[in-house]
Formats: C-alpha cells, sequence, structure tokens
C-alpha cells in the first residue's frame, strides 16, 4: 500500500493522518529573488564576479557561524572528506580510521583519495568503539576520519587525546551534525578539518552541496586551489596569497566547486539553523521518550558533553530478537504507515558496512554487525507537530506489540 493511500484509509478512519517525512526542509522565500537575478543574468558560475559572488558570501558568514577562520564551499560532503585528505597531503595507501558505522560515500572518498580505509568497531550505542580504536591507531595511522554517522557523536575527549599524542591528523564527517555542540564546541570545529553537507535530507537544504573548514591556513589554501581555482582564481578567496602563490600550478584540480545558485538556497538558511536545531532536538527527545517506555526498543543516549541537532531517531531492538521478528516489525510499521528500517535487514543498505564490496579486503566486525541487525532508523524532520510525532510513535508501539505481545 503507497504512503497517499494508506493516509486516505486513515483519513476515511478518522485516524491521524500519516506525517510525510520524506519532505526536505523548505527554502526560504527570501532565496527567491537571488535565484531569479542569478537565472536572469546566467551568473552561476563562482570565479565570473570580480568579488562578492553568492558562494564567496556563503563562505564567509558559514565561517562566521561556525567560528572558524577559512571556509571552502564544494560540491558535497564527499568532496569535502575527499579535499580534506588530499590538503593533508596524505601519501598514497596511508591508513585511515573510518567508523565502520557510516554511509557508504566516507569510505569512497577514501578510495577517492588514494588510500586505505581502515574500519573501526562500533558498539550498540553507534559511537566507536574506544578500545578497537586504540588498538587500531596503535597498529599505524596516518590519519583518522571520524564519522559523526546520524548526529551520534563518538567520545571526541578521548579520540583528540590520542590522536594528539601520536600528531594524527582528525577530520571530522559532520554530515549529520550541523548544530551539534561537544562541551560547548561545535562539532566540527574540534579536529583539524571538518565537512558538512547540504544535501537534501540534511539540516541545511540544497539538494546537493557541502563545506570544509579548517583554522589552519596551508590546508585551506591546498584545498582551494585543488577544488579548482584555476588561474589566479584564488585571488578572490581572502587572505592566503602568500600560500597560494606557492602552490600554484603544484597541485591537481579537481573541480568541485559549488555553484552560485546553491549558494543562493543555502545562505538563508544559516540563520535558520538554530531554531531547526531546537525543534529537531525537541522532537527527538519527545519520541525517544515515548519508545523508552517499551521494553523491546532503546534510544541510544547522549554522551555527557553532547548535545545533539537530530533529524532522524535511531533505536535497538533490544531483548530476544529473531531477524525474522525485525522483519516482521519493519513490515508492521510500514503498515501504519510508519518507514522504519533495520539497517543490517534492509537488502544493499549503503550504511551495512558488508554491503561495500569496493574494499580491497572486508574485515569481521562482529560488534558492529551484531549492532546493525538490530539497528532502526527512521527520519523525524524538524518541522514535524506534535501530532505528527504522537502518530509515529503509536505506529512503531503498534508494531512492536504486534510482533512482541504487550
Amino acid at each position: 500500500m503507497t504512503r497517499d493511500a494508506l493516509a486516505e484509509r486513515k483519513a476515511a478512519s478518522g485516524l491521524s493522518p500519516v506525517p510525510n517525512v520524506y519532505d526536505a526542509e523548505p527554502i526560504p522565500d527570501a532565496a527567491r529573488a537571488e535565484i531569479e537575478r542569478l537565472l536572469a543574468s546566467g551568473d552561476l558560475f563562482r570565479y565570473t564576479a570580480p568579488e562578492g559572488a553568492p558562494v564567496a558570501k556563503l563562505e564567509a558568514e558559514f565561517a562566521e557561524h561556525m567560528g572558524v577562520r577559512y571556509a571552502l564551499a564544494v560540491s558535497s560532503c564527499s568532496a569535502a572528506l575527499f579535499l580534506s585528505m588530499k590538503a593533508l597531503d596524505l601519501p598514497r595507501g596511508a591508513r585511515v580510521l573510518v567508523p565502520a558505522f557510516t554511509f557508504a560515500a566516507v569510505p569512497s572518498a577514501v578510495v577517492h583519495a588514494d588510500c586505505t580505509p581502515v574500519l573501526v568497531e562500533v558498539g550498540a550505542n553507534m559511537r566507536i568503539d574506544m578500545d578497537d580504536f586504540r588498538a587500531k591507531l596503535a597498529e599505524g595511522a596516518d590519519a583518522v576520519l571520524i564519522s559523526h554517522m546520524r548526529g551520534h557523536t563518538s567520545d571526541m575527549d578521548a579520540i583528540m587525546a590520542a590522536c594528539d599524542a601520536r600528531g594524527i591528523p582528525v577530520i571530522e564527517d559532520a554530515a549529520h551534525s550541523l548544530g551539534t555542540l561537544w562541551s560547548g564546541r561545535k562539532i566540527g570545529t574540534i579536529g583539524k578539518i571538518g565537512c558538512f553537507s547540504f544535501q537534501s535530507y540534511k539540516l541545511v537544504n540544497s539538494g546537493e552541496g557541502g563545506m570544509l573548514i579548517t583554522d589552519d591556513p596551508e590546508i585551506a589554501a591546498r584545498a582551494v586551489i585543488m577544488s579548482g581555482a584555476y588561474e589566479h582564481n584564488w585571488k578572490k578567496h581572502p587572505g592566503l596569497q602568500n600560500s597560494f602563490h606557492l602552490w600554484q600550478n603544484k597541485l591537481p584540480l579537481y573541480n568541485m566547486r559549488m555553484h552560485n545558485l546553491s549558494a543562493a538556497v543555502i545562505r538563508p538558511q544559516i540563520p535558520l539553523i538554530e531554531d531547526r536545531v531546537a525543534r529537531g532536538l525537541a522532537n527527538h527527545d519527545h519520541v525517544a521518550d515515548r519508545l523508552n517506555t517499551s521494553p523491546w526498543l532503546e534510544v541510544p543516549a547522549p554522551l555527557p558533553q553532547e548535545v545533539r541537532a537530530p533529524d532522524s531517531l535511531q533505536f535497538n531492538l533490544t531483548g530476544d530478537w529473531t531477524d525474522d521478528e525485525a522483519r516482521a516489525f519493519q513490515e508492521a510499521a510500514s503498515r501504519h504507515g510508519v518507514s522504519v528500517q533495520v539497517f543490517g535487514l534492509s537488502r544493499d543498505n549503503a550504511r551495512a558496512f558488508w554491503n561495500w564490496q569496493f574494499l580491497d579486503e572486508m574485515p569481521d566486525l562482529p560488534r558492529t554487525r551484531a549492532m546493525l541487525m538490530r539497528a532502526c532508523d527512521t527520519r523525524l524532520p524538524a518541522r514535524l507537530t506534535q501530532e505528527d510525532l504522537d502518530v509515529i510513535v503509536s505506529g512503531i508501539l503498534a508494531a512492536t506489540e504486534a510482533v512482541k505481545g504487550a
């Protein structure tokens, strides 16, 4: 049954309609005049104007919002991750530690950068297993790429202490964590480089797009040139002129630039981030509190240092669940109009590491595998109302009862 058909049936029965969780965050009206201007002028390339292009303005505004020195707008978060590793000048085959619970694009970026992903175990709380992390760090690593998957922040104090002791740079994949705080610091500003996504299902929506941030001038200069600032277009980036002169014609150009239309869509959403974060967290915690009343469900709690910025919700099927029961739970939730995905039981799921067949070696990661086989995922956009949230909760609890009893 389609979502529309289910909504019609519920409406006919007098039940609350099924909320649409698939629409992205709306584009503010403030973007429309600038979009029309750009379309009328054809001025879409970020380097056409001598200065003041929408992409350049976005970079300045995002850097100010995050409290960092440099921001580089690019075509995607994957592009930002790739450029981060290239800007760090990692050698071919460099070992890059990556959480085994992440999206396939993350290890793909490592492969694209001619590096070797080393997958680290993730525990039932959906965060890096620090024992396995320290063990693999001791075996040798050239960089660490921490993916704050679905906004679950690993122990950044312990990670940074271990990496700083060995002089190993940390890249933060903050695609799901724009607005998250760790001990009052913004996620993405703790490691040497932070990378963000503006893909449609993220907190800020431009369809596609990404951002690389850093306080390191050499990393910023190298990333700018490699992103596609060919000839003397780097002069349209403020500062760093000596570094730009140093790297002129010495680095490959990967052409991962953002265009002005994307920037025009993103810029009016920057002032909306804090409100979206507050509403998303309230929605998440409301649903989490209700789900945690079931003996069969558990939402991982935040770490003490963490203030999350969620736009989705993850929970574990706890207790004695078989694979067939977990599949039956997914199906029952769907009948109630709620889309719930068990990561490890959804065919070809790009977040299940055993589906990353492009890796040279498939490691044995029993803790991560066990977590993924019972970890559930559902979208929970900040725009949902209390009534929407209660419909989702009711559907999940009813599906649980249908499989496991009251």
